[in-house]
């Protein structure tokens, strides 16, 4: 069984709480009381490796977790924190990594600590509840057809950062090895995009399982599909670099997930208003396709020619 299996089963115990969405935004939204909430789990051996440094996976924990919140055009303001320990993990070094690594947090994100728990275990694990306000939520599900697709930041950098942890990465500067495990481990959160979100997006979603699971999963049971080109898709100079050193095809790097940055689709008319507004925020983003009919079928273009959609699987959550 994997994770939308569960949710089917799961929103039927839902289907009489309006603000729990269906189970199918990733958070909860009480419109009335203008209040956003989500959660998320981590855990030793399934989200990070045994004996990780704590004062970076900390940060890397908390922002994934607000990015839910962040896709919806909701910034964050307060988060629950719960976590479970192996007692020789719980020693006074390692805590006072955790606080530091959160006061910093805290700091850069304007978020406040609000609560949590902590008990013993066989492994580490992580719990964050994350709390914001709004008015409104861009909402999955909700893509129109013909709509421009954007995507913020760039893509590919935490995956790369993750390949050179495996090892997997031959050829390299140390500037570059240095450069992927900070992207890796500190994503670049989006957070000025809340607004424009707001103001021209019809449907978000944050890429944590991968650009393409994600954009599927945006567009979830609605009769349209998608058409993507690889070559508008945007990428950091040092991620050319290491593709082209190590003979890397591009397209197998850039699916993985792990970025959380913001998909987002939008009306065709409001292009030149989005650019002004992005520019404006400081904010990169890039139209990377559009939305088209079901009868089409998905569409992955690379050098003006489509590649076979089986080959590009992003993360899925089995049980």
């Amino acid at each position: 069984m994997d994770e939308k299996n569960l949710i089917n089963y799961l929103g039927k115990l839902a289907k009489n709480n309006p603000s729990a969405l269906q189970l199918n935004d990733d958070i909860f939204f009480d419109k009335k009381k203008q209040i956003a909430i989500s959660v998320d789990t981590y855990n030793e051996g399934i989200h990070f490796s045994k004996s990780p440094k704590l004062s970076l996976l900390i940060k890397k924990i908390i922002r994934s977790s607000i990015s839910d919140l962040i896709c919806k055009g909701v910034k964050p303001k307060y988060y629950f924190i719960s976590f479970t320990s192996p007692k020789k993990s719980l020693n006074r070094s390692n805590i006072l990594k955790i606080i530091n690594s959160l006061r910093e947090e805290q700091k850069k994100y304007k978020i406040k600590i609000s609560g949590g728990d902590s008990t013993n275990g066989n492994f580490l694990s992580f719990t964050i509840i994350s709390l914001g306000y709004s008015s409104k939520i861009i909402k999955r599900n909700h893509v129109k057809f013909n709509d421009d697709i954007y995507i913020s930041g760039n893509i590919g950098d935490s995956y790369l950062g993750l390949k050179f942890i495996k090892k997997k990465i031959k050829k390299f500067s140390l500037y570059e090895k240095n450069f992927f495990l900070k992207k890796y481990y500190l994503p670049d959160i989006p957070i000025k995009i809340c607004e424009l979100l707001k103001k021209f997006a019809n449907s978000s979603v944050d890429i944590s399982d991968g650009l393409i699971e994600d954009l599927r999963n945006m567009i979830n049971k609605q009769k349209y599909k998608y058409k993507i080109n690889i070559d508008l898709i945007p990428v950091s100079k040092e991620f050319r670099s290491i593709i082209k050193k190590n003979n890397f095809k591009i397209q197998k790097n850039l699916f993985n997930g792990d970025d959380y940055q913001v998909i987002f689709t939008a009306l065709k008319k409001d292009r030149k208003k989005i650019k002004k507004y992005a520019k404006k925020l400081n904010q990169k983003i890039t139209i990377i396709g559009q939305i088209i009919k079901n009868n089409s079928g998905n569409i992955l273009l690379k050098d003006g020619r489509p590649l076979k959609m089986t080959n590009f699987k992003g993360y899925r959550h089995i049980f």
